[in-house]
């Protein structure tokens, strides 16, 4: 959504996201008087160096959108804007207003029309309806006395504050398969065509100069030991996610891994995926594509 903003004009990085969400300095008293907040800007946001903490349980006291929102402008910062790279569920959630106000229109809705519809993503979607919820791996037990919902989670968004947003947020909410997400990669492999332009691609996928990390605008690049394991080369791009999925693209060898388990269930307590990604990864290029340049 971001590239899709920034190539029609409408996203500027720079921006201020004061500017759009004033919010994020009147909030408190406390954020008034931190001037650092006025110069936080949407690349900081997309490289992860706004200074944002990586995550809050907001969800504990905030029980409506409305709450959730407020107490993240009111949320402190860990660093000073700029300082360090550091992933932040907190950024993104911010990330998602400031690109909804811009666009004037949800995510999702935004998503669907401008992202999902173009390349016949069919089944991706935010909040799955009930048909489809049971064909979904389950990602978390929290009935009683586990976890904050009491029930099995299911075909609803595992990360609590999304969930406390509605189910659709800038850092969390959206359900895909392999299948829909090859046809995106095709998009990104493909020069961008019908939604992107190459040129926007590659400023996004790209390690930003301003990242003190691997960060990319949106994306995460490899740096060892990365999750991508040992092949993919220095202009691949791709992305984690919690419950235990990944997307990695190598552009030089026209190769995407897009892994999708849960391995969240029943609780976050297992760090296997770690070990698991970065293996994956050398057996598939190894198997396929050991060369670059060498297309599959």
């Amino acid at each position: 959504m971001a590239m899709v903003l920034y190539q029609r004009g409408l996203l500027d990085l720079d921006v201020p996201v004061a500017a759009v969400i004033p919010e994020f300095v009147s909030a408190s008293p406390a954020t008034k008087q931190d001037v650092r907040r006025r110069t936080i800007t949407a690349r900081m946001l997309l490289a992860h160096t706004s200074g944002l903490a990586a995550h809050e349980k907001l969800y504990l006291t905030a029980h409506t959108p409305e709450e959730l929102l407020n107490a993240l402008y009111a949320s402190p910062l860990q660093s000073g804007p700029g300082e360090r790279s550091v992933y932040s569920d907190l950024g993104f959630i911010l990330l998602g207003v400031l690109l909804q106000r811009i666009a004037e229109e949800p995510l999702d809705a935004f998503c669907q029309r401008e992202i999902f519809g173009p390349l016949g993503m069919s089944s991706t979607t935010f909040c799955p309806g009930p048909h489809i919820r049971p064909l979904i791996p389950p990602t978390a037990d929290e009935r009683v006395p586990r976890g904050f919902r009491g029930r099995i989670i299911q075909g609803e968004v595992q990360d609590e504050n999304a969930y406390v947003l509605g189910g659709v947020a800038g850092h969390a909410g959206l359900f895909s398969t392999a299948e829909d997400l090859s046809r995106f990669v095709r998009c990104l492999l493909q020069g961008g065509s019908p939604i992107l332009r190459a040129e926007t691609i590659a400023l996004f996928t790209r390690r930003d100069e301003s990242s003190h990390g691997s960060h990319a605008l949106g994306w995460d690049t490899p740096s060892p030991p990365s999750q991508s394991g040992k092949y993919f080369g220095p202009l691949s791009f791709g992305h984690l996610g919690y419950t235990g999925t990944s997307l990695w693209i190598d552009p030089v060898r026209q190769l995407s891994v897009v892994l999708l388990t849960n391995r969240t269930w029943p609780d976050c307590s297992n760090q296997a995926i770690k070990e698991v990604r970065p293996r994956l990864h050398d057996a598939i290029v190894e198997a396929i594509a050991p060369e670059p340049g060498r297309k599959r």
